[in-house]
């Protein structure tokens, strides 16, 4: 036996070891410095990427905790709304039911932020040990100064009108004239606008103040707050409890989403469609209770349909519109993202367009083009009922009784496939959506879910 050097290279590295040989010509030491030197050529490199790893997931969270922060800081400016708001009535500019609890009394305090946008403020709040909503607008605040922290003049311009000597029969002629512009010219506007009347008489002395009507009147601009008003007689619509100004507050809804539960909105846009569907499915109610949501919703559809102030259209059909409260009873989330036909044809009227999507209000609200006369006309291509069956088909369908799965598949491919044509709405709409709404109620009827 005897001994002689050895030199290789490894992955780049030259090496030199001494290698035992046997007569026999087998080596022993070199299968063991063979085995070991690849894994310690490869070490720093191994030890680089779990660097770069950790230092890639501190840089990530860094930038999703500093978009969280200056995101919350632009969406949530509930602290100026309020400052703007108990400044104008401490001058007796505005006036409301609830403005001595918000400024005087501090029984009305804002919690939670849920605005989605900085000119339209949401809050949880609590008042009178009760959970309810706040909303107010602060676009024009915004626009009057830079400087956050400074009161703008923001009654210059939102609580203008009714001016000072306008009498109360000018101020219903006002009322009557807006909402005919608003709403269509229905007969039963008179009724709204004494609604209107007894609703701005804060103190109940048979007069409205200047105060008040300058109050009512801005409320009025708002377009939830106008179709709160205009569908106060259904259940399917928050209740209205009170108002300052144009802060309003309305009850909180229990479900503020169809499945009862939704994914945060930083993880929203990182999961792909297939885990938005299962964490869905996973914390939706239980199918006879979403037969009895869905239901609710039909109800909606059909009360807004030929309501008794006109025609309303759902221009973004999303299960974060819709909720229920703890009974599960349907209740509608987000009126802003439903318009007046008059709203609708008034954007349309005289539009440009090239095809169906130049014509589109909203998100979902597309009417036809006229492609000879590159101009929208005023017919949807799809109405409430076929959106909001699209919206229904995987809703539904999941967990649904074996025995009315097919049929229930069939009513709501038939419903997605309505035209929102003139000729075919009155009919054919009244009855896909009765043949829907009964085979879901004969299923839960007489029992505990009905």
């Amino acid at each position: 036996m005897y001994i002689k050097k050895a030199e290789g290279s490894i992955s780049g590295f030259v090496w030199k070891s001494p290698i035992l040989e046997s007569t026999d010509g087998l080596s022993t030491t070199a299968f063991t410095h063979c085995n070991f030197l690849p894994l310690q050529s490869r070490l720093p490199g191994i030890k680089v990427k779990y660097l770069l790893v950790v230092w890639l997931g501190i840089f990530v969270g860094s930038w999703v905790a500093y978009m969280h922060y200056s995101s919350y800081s632009e969406l949530c400016r509930g602290h100026i709304c309020r400052m703007i708001i108990c400044d104008q009535y401490k001058k007796g500019i505005i006036s409301g039911s609830t403005c001595k609890d918000l400024c005087e009394e501090h029984s009305l305090r804002f919690q939670h932020c849920l605005s989605s946008s900085p000119t339209q403020q949401v809050y949880s709040g609590l008042w009178k040990e009760k959970e309810v909503i706040i909303k107010c607008g602060i676009e024009e605040a915004l626009k009057a100064d830079s400087n956050p922290d400074s009161i703008p003049r923001r009654d210059v311009v939102l609580f203008d009108k009714p001016t000072r000597g306008t009498s109360m029969d000018e101020f219903k002629e006002m009322l009557l004239n807006f909402l005919k512009s608003n709403l269509g010219d229905q007969t039963s506007l008179a009724a709204l606008v004494s609604q209107i009347i007894t609703m701005a008489d804060v103190n109940r002395d048979g007069k409205v103040s200047l105060a008040e009507a300058k109050s009512i009147w801005a409320l009025l601009q708002l377009n939830e707050f106008l179709l709160m008003l205009s569908l106060h007689e259904k259940e399917h619509t928050s209740k209205l409890l009170g108002y300052c100004g144009d802060l309003y507050i309305t009850e909180k809804i229990p479900h503020n989403s169809l499945y009862g539960a939704d994914i945060p909105a930083f993880l929203q846009s990182l999961l792909p469609a297939a885990v938005h569907q299962v964490i869905h499915q996973w914390f939706a109610p239980a199918w006879p209770r979403r037969a009895k949501i869905t239901i609710g919703l039909l109800e909606f559809v059909e009360e807004i349909f030929h309501g008794t102030y006109g025609n309303f259209y759902i221009c973004e059909t999303s299960f974060r519109n819709v909720g229920y409260n703890d009974k599960y009873d349907f209740k509608m989330v987000n009126l802003r993202k439903v318009a007046t036909e008059m709203a609708i044809r008034g954007f349309l009227k005289g539009r440009h367009c090239e095809q169906n999507v130049d014509c589109t209000y909203g998100k979902d609200c597309m009417a036809t083009c006229d492609k000879l006369m590159k101009q929208c006309k005023s017919d949807m291509v799809q109405p409430n009922l076929a959106k909001v069956c699209g919206l229904l088909q995987d809703y539904l369908l999941y967990g649904a009784p074996p025995d009315l799965k097919e049929e229930l598949q069939k009513q709501l491919r038939t419903c997605m496939t309505l035209s929102g044509l003139a000729s075919q709405m009155e009919v054919h709409h009244s009855l896909v959506l009765n043949n829907l709404k009964t085979l879901l109620w004969k299923k839960i009827s007489n029992t505990k879910y009905s």
